[in-house]
């Protein structure tokens, strides 16, 4: 395992994507300067539109936790956890160091079965299910430690991402069926597309192991966002920033949820937490504390109390 601020990737590929992608050529020189202004995204461009099918409304339940439970032997990770994430929102899920936070989202993307409770996504429950399943079913994450095929190109890494929503059977993409043929072609203008979205298509044919640790953390979020998802969750994101990174990191989600995203945030920055999400959802030794507006969860005692290590009596 990579520390968070490493610059390596952790996963190489098992076989090569097709002579499509690797024929693709980026829209930008290879050693131009991304054109991004501080504190500003990049607009979304053409092919990177979503086409889920999102069956609630905004500001409607997209996701429930319901008496989420995960033990782990003896240590009980979390404990009884309930908390929903609505669609169009960016909701943060902080706490300190061990508070079950990465182990919320693990649970809710198929890493780990809960020992009780459970998850749904669009009233549908997410519980017993590998995880490309529940990644097809409109789920997907980032990681802690970045987890990139280090020897395919930045295009090729998202084109895998896109795989999530192909349909052509192997039997198809053996023969290079007609189905197979478009498929391929349109995931090169998409993957090109989500590159410009997130800032690194000049970068599209640089392996990914040779990019910097900023445009590596881009490069995840774009390759979630290929498999389409209707809720994007993101760990720690911000990890090894510098400050003008951050910035630009709260342009980037803020047009990720404009898009019709909905977010949910793992952050130990606090200063991007209340400067992107809606509504904070606050863990502590496993058990939810907190859940409320960015406002009210900055001057809630039980979070100061959390943070600082005092007693919520004297928190204030």
């Amino acid at each position: 395992m990579t520390d968070e601020n490493d610059n390596r990737v952790d996963a190489t590929p098992e076989e090569p994507v097709t002579d499509a992608v690797s024929a693709a050529e980026p829209t930008l020189d290879d050693g131009a300067e991304p054109d991004i202004v501080p504190g500003e995204a990049p607009p979304l461009v053409e092919g990177a539109e979503s086409e889920r099918e999102i069956e609630v409304a905004v500001g409607e339940k997209l996701v429930e936790v319901k008496n989420l439970t995960i033990k782990f032997g003896g240590l009980t990770a979390l404990d009884d956890v309930s908390f929903d994430i609505r669609r169009g929102e960016i909701l943060g899920l902080i706490g300190p160091n061990g508070a079950g936070k990465t182990t919320c989202f693990n649970a809710m993307t198929g890493v780990y079965r809960p020992t009780s409770g459970d998850v749904l996504l669009e009233g549908t429950s997410v519980k017993g299910r590998k995880q490309h399943q529940i990644t097809r079913m409109g789920l997907a994450r980032t990681f802690q430690n970045i987890r990139l095929f280090g020897e395919m190109t930045a295009l090729e890494n998202v084109v895998v991402g896109l795989d999530a929503r192909h349909r052509t059977s192997v039997p198809g993409a053996l023969i290079r069926s007609p189905r197979h043929i478009r498929e391929e072609r349109s995931s090169v203008d998409r993957a090109m597309a989500l590159l410009d979205f997130v800032g690194i298509a000049q970068h599209a044919q640089k392996r990914s192991r040779d990019l910097s640790y900023g445009s590596q953390r881009r490069l995840e979020i774009a390759r979630a966002l290929a498999t389409d998802p209707k809720l994007l969750c993101l760990d720690e994101p911000a990890a090894g920033f510098n400050p003008a990174e951050k910035e630009d990191l709260m342009a980037l989600i803020r047009s990720i949820r404009d898009e019709g995203y909905t977010v949910l945030l793992i952050e130990h920055d606090m200063k991007l937490v209340m400067g992107v999400t809606d509504r904070i959802v606050v863990l502590e030794f496993g058990r939810k504390i907190a859940d409320d507006l960015p406002a009210t969860i900055r001057n809630d005692p039980r979070v100061i109390a959390a943070y600082l290590g005092v007693p919520e009596d004297d928190a204030a």
